[in-house]
């Protein structure tokens, strides 16, 4: 890790640490005396951040620059050799669901067949967003109709916290979202299933099962063969929609695996009931990449039949330099080995200023990601939002509080998503020394009312 600079301010270090040190007793046994004490010397180090005009982002999880300097070579390795094992003329129009040796690579990824798999354009969030409108207004072909044929309203289970984007596509399409609780193994897989059994108007489920967005979760074997039996306790045209972004996004050698959802639902004879999808976003370039669907053969045939509706074949010359680059699955893994270098060190200095400020004050909890691009923070119940504006109005942008829940409604209004990606290692440096102050001011002065 390079080395830091001192965060700029000019409080009284001594005076704050010899004040922060009591601070570790729980704040539940602290004195109204000592709060009081807490809050003038929080308030004043508060106001040393507004004053060095901070302007600082932790909004969003998208990769720095720096990983996408690593993928720079794949513009130049194609050169005039467009030749592939198909012997298709990739510069003309055709090949709605990719050419076959990137669908090879990728299927890997998805843990499906070569021939379950379609490689389309640069978002997965498009795949998944025509698979839940098909799925809404077309139906699934020989498979079962639309779901909105039924005449009710269709509903999604959300474990939360979640990923905004998912929510933003049901909300756009009409569909009601369920909040379930998402624990360390994963969705509470017993309240799933008591809601899936009593409503057949559930259709789907929202799932991140690989360092979940935003609370790094990996779901546990039994959550994914729980998950994979969905298919026979629900009501008709059940989808499981498996948005497996980080499954090749570790921080280090030993992060936790992810039982194959496939196979699981192969085992249950419920393969039908079981999208998935992934993409290069967080492994190339984040807008010039490739994303891939994997869905059983008549899943695939009818989702297929509705995209070639909007459209005639994807961009199969990007799909050609990504193999090229990639080549393989080691190279993949050396790939995404340099990304973790860029990353790991942001997400230890976040996790540096958490320790150090908040253990042991009663004022918070948060995870310890072991991949994925986020940390999830939740404060006291109250007090998201105010921390979020307290931070803003010191020059540090968070994610709204509520993002993570549907509607943006957190219920205990205490959950943070932060994304350390993007700043440089002095600019996360500064902007958690002041969530950490912005954290403690919001807690302090909570219990003083």
């Amino acid at each position: 890790m390079s080395q830091l600079r001192p965060t700029p301010y000019s409080f009284n270090r001594a005076q704050r640490d010899q004040v922060f040190k009591v601070m570790t007793l729980q704040l539940d046994q602290a004195s109204t005396t000592q709060l009081r004490e807490w809050e003038t010397t929080l308030a004043q180090e508060y106001q040393q951040f507004k004053a060095s005009g901070l302007n600082l982002d932790l909004t969003r999880g998208k990769p720095s620059a720096e990983q996408l300097d690593l993928s720079d070579a794949m513009n130049l390795i194609l050169g005039d050799d467009l030749s592939n094992e198909s012997n298709t003329d990739l510069r003309n129009y055709g090949g709605l669901d990719g050419i076959p040796e990137c669908k090879r690579l990728f299927a890997k990824v998805l843990g499906v067949a070569n021939d379950e798999i379609l490689i389309g354009g640069n978002s997965s969030l498009t795949l998944m967003y025509f698979a839940v409108l098909f799925a809404q207004n077309q139906g699934f072909g020989a498979l079962g109709a639309s779901w909105a044929s039924e005449g009710k309203t269709t509903k999604f289970l959300a474990p939360v916290p979640g990923y905004d984007r998912h929510f933003s596509v049901c909300e756009h399409l009409g569909i009601e979202l369920i909040p379930v609780a998402l624990n360390d193994d994963g969705p509470d897989m017993d309240a799933v299933e008591q809601l899936v059994k009593a409503d057949p108007s559930i259709k789907g489920i929202w799932c991140v099962p690989r360092f979940s967005n935003p609370t790094g979760t990996v779901y546990s074997d039994q959550v994914v063969d729980r998950l994979a039996q969905l298919g026979k306790l629900a009501g008709s045209n059940f989808r499981v929609f498996w948005d497996n972004a980080y499954a090749v996004h570790s921080l280090s050698d030993d992060a936790p695996e992810l039982a194959n959802i496939m196979d699981r639902c192969r085992a249950h004879g419920t393969e039908d009931s079981i999208y998935i999808f992934g993409s290069t976003s967080k492994i190339t370039y984040a807008g010039a990449g490739v994303s891939f669907a994997g869905m059983s053969k008549g899943n695939l045939k009818a989702f297929s039949q509705h995209l070639g509706m909007s459209q005639i074949g994807p961009d199969k010359i990007n799909q050609l330099r990504h193999v090229r680059f990639l080549k393989d699955s080691e190279g993949l893994a050396a790939h995404m080995r340099a990304h973790a270098a860029v990353l790991k060190p942001r997400f230890d200095i976040v996790l540096k200023h958490l320790r150090e400020g908040l253990a042991d004050t009663g004022m918070a909890s948060w995870n310890e990601p072991q991949g994925g691009y986020f940390v999830s923070f939740d404060t006291l119940p109250g007090l998201a939002k105010e921390v979020v504006q307290l931070a803003a109005d010191a020059g540090v942008k968070l994610t709204p509080a509520g993002a993570t829940f549907p509607y943006g409604k957190d219920p205990d209004n205490k959950n943070i998503r932060i994304a350390p990606s993007v700043p440089s290692l002095e600019e996360i440096d500064r902007a958690m020394a002041v969530f950490v102050n912005c954290v403690k001011l919001a807690s302090v002065r909570q219990r003083l009312s």
